[in-house]
């Protein structure tokens, strides 16, 4: 149960990673140009037509997925022209499924989809145009955080509704910090204040943060301290790899030095960071924002939750995004694509519910709300929207993400220098940009 629990955690936000199925050829996808039937869209508003049934592909396998299946049910309790059947799966067999289920004519009608993966699936024609959704709803930019709202956009059309995002948070054992004299209501905020509470937790006998050498969570800490000194991981236009740059390598550099000065071990397992926290065996673990309901359900847990201390020179935070897409078919159905749109417009105005699953709600309106900032733990986690930093939306960017993942691990496992495991990266990450160039023609 923990395994599959973990499993399930580290998949939630993973969208990087997965690029490798969705790059199948996908020729013919959403081709077809007949229509089974057609009535007035509007973008969203309402739909007026027959009764429509349409399948909704989503990886919530989790305590997320009950609130989302819910929400589901609320719709269709209001809807009675629209049945919306929910089919779930683990997010890498999400990504793998996808493209062959539309290819054949058996993908959904609605596809939840991570922010990084949307430019892939709509270059690949897998997924469909929703800019008179945006239009029709008079949706825009200020309604959500710019760097969200963006983040739907692939050669400047939308192809995502953007529905909440998740970011690495901060999470501390408070009877570890006391423990140790530190005051367990003053979490660290700043470089000087994270390293000297280290150094108390050390003459306590605490390895007080455990770095992962695996993307979750150590690669997305790595990813985070790299934007907090100033660094990029790519240039502007995403043609070159910039994660070796000066700023790179000493966020790496520090980050690897928490294991040589013995504030973590060496080798730490996967999730054993998180497990320690939970067990009392360290104080502070960098760990996405759906950590937080499987906090809540250990009581004898004294711990809380605040966004990233700033150890470089600047904040930022690893984040993700979950987008609705609608999904090309072999046959076009306008009343299906029509209802489709009802039901993003939905849930999208009833994100506050969705918060309850873990992540910060995409509109401002809802996530300004006196009922979002009852929600103290999502709530505290809602500052770093404003500095998060987000993947860009460059078509088969899940295998360049993997190569930098694996260029830290090789440093924090000390196989290589930081400098040198992030040149060999950078090397072979600008060779996949490359491939990717010639295979998505841009």
């Amino acid at each position: 149960m923990i395994q599959n629990e973990m499993s399930r955690r580290r998949l939630l936000g993973l969208g990087v990673g997965l690029g490798t199925a969705a790059t199948l050829a996908l020729a013919g996808c959403g081709g077809g140009s007949a229509t089974k039937s057609t009535t007035a869209g509007n973008g969203g508003k309402d739909y007026t037509g027959p009764k429509v049934d349409l399948k909704l592909w989503n990886g919530f396998t989790g305590g997320d997925g009950d609130i989302f299946k819910k929400l589901v049910e609320q719709f269709n309790a209001e809807h009675q022209n629209i049945a919306v059947s929910v089919i779930t799966y683990q997010w890498d067999d999400y990504y793998s499924k996808l493209p062959g289920a539309v290819s054949s004519g058996n993908g959904p009608d609605i596809a939840v989809m991570h922010m990084d993966q949307l430019a892939t699936f709509a270059a690949r024609g897998v997924i469909t145009e929703l800019d008179d959704v945006a239009k029709a709803l008079e949706l825009s930019e200020g309604d959500f955080a710019p760097t969200v709202w963006k983040g739907g956009l692939y050669h400047d059309k939308r192809y995502g509704i953007p529905l909440d995002m998740h970011p690495l948070g901060f999470y501390y054992n408070k009877a570890v910090m006391q423990k140790a004299g530190l005051d367990p209501n003053k979490p660290p905020t700043t470089r000087e204040e994270y390293e000297a509470a280290l150094t108390e937790l050390k003459k306590s006998g605490v390895q007080g943060f455990w770095v992962s050498p695996f993307q979750f969570t150590g690669g997305m800490t790595f990813y985070s301290l790299l934007h907090q000194w100033g660094g990029t991981l790519f240039d502007a236009d995403v043609a070159k790899a910039t994660f070796n740059s000066d700023p790179a390598v000493e966020a790496c550099t520090w980050l690897v030095d928490m294991i040589k000065q013995g504030h973590s071990p060496a080798n730490v397992g996967q999730d054993a960071d998180y497990l320690a926290l939970k067990s009392g065996k360290n104080a502070f673990n960098w760990n996405g924002i759906w950590q937080i309901n499987d906090l809540k359900k250990s009581p004898s847990v004294q711990w809380g939750v605040a966004p990233l201390p700033k150890i470089g020179s600047q904040p930022a935070a690893w984040a993700n995004s979950h987008n609705f897409t609608i999904v090309k078919q072999r046959s076009a159905d306008a009343n299906k694509v029509s209802a489709a749109k009802v039901f993003i417009n939905w849930l999208s105005q009833h994100s506050l519910d969705w918060a309850k699953g873990g992540q910060v709600p995409a509109r401002k309106a809802v996530r300004e709300s006196a009922d979002f900032t009852a929600l103290t733990e999502v709530n505290s986690l809602a500052p770093e929207l404003e500095y998060a930093a987000f993947p860009p939306a460059v078509p088969g960017l899940g295998e360049v993400m993997t190569t930098f993942y694996n260029s830290f691990n090789e440093a924090a496992l000390g196989k290589k220098s930081p400098k040198q495991a992030l040149d060999d990266g950078v090397a072979k990450a600008n060779k996949q940009l490359e491939d990717n160039r010639k295979k998505y023609g841009s």
